[in-house]
């Protein structure tokens, strides 16, 4: 079981991952703890889907360049995930099935542009 997973993001780029992460998916934006408050950056709990919590960690990063083929994966039910995405303005793109069969998936970018992948639950 993974804890949490960590993306970056440019100094200032905090509120943009709060649209992304809490206001376009509705996670929950959870307090960091004081010693680790003053660098910035933001944390999210991820709602498990079939198992325990987990969370993603928003760091800042000096010299920040979007992850373009890195990314971490969520579990979710992803036709109401794309929907709330693109609803909120974000691109969606679905992965052809016949790549993972049996496993429905897309990507988006998150608001400074990190790329994020949604996998429905088997």
């Amino acid at each position: 079981m993974i804890h949490h997973v960590q993306v970056a993001c440019p100094a200032g780029g905090e509120d943009r991952e709060r649209e992304f992460y809490s206001g376009a998916l509705g996670w929950e934006e959870i307090p960091k703890p004081a010693p680790l408050a003053v660098r910035g950056g933001c944390w999210f709990r991820v709602p498990g889907v079939g198992g325990p919590d987990g969370e993603v960690h928003v760091g800042i990063e000096d010299d920040f360049r979007p992850a373009r083929k890195a990314h971490p994966a969520f579990v979710v039910d992803v036709d109401a995930t794309a929907a709330a995405l693109t609803s909120a303005g974000y691109p969606v793109s679905w992965a052809d099935p016949q790549e993972i069969p049996g496993r429905r998936r897309f990507h988006t970018r998150d608001g400074v542009g990190n790329r994020i992948e949604f996998v429905a639950a088997r």
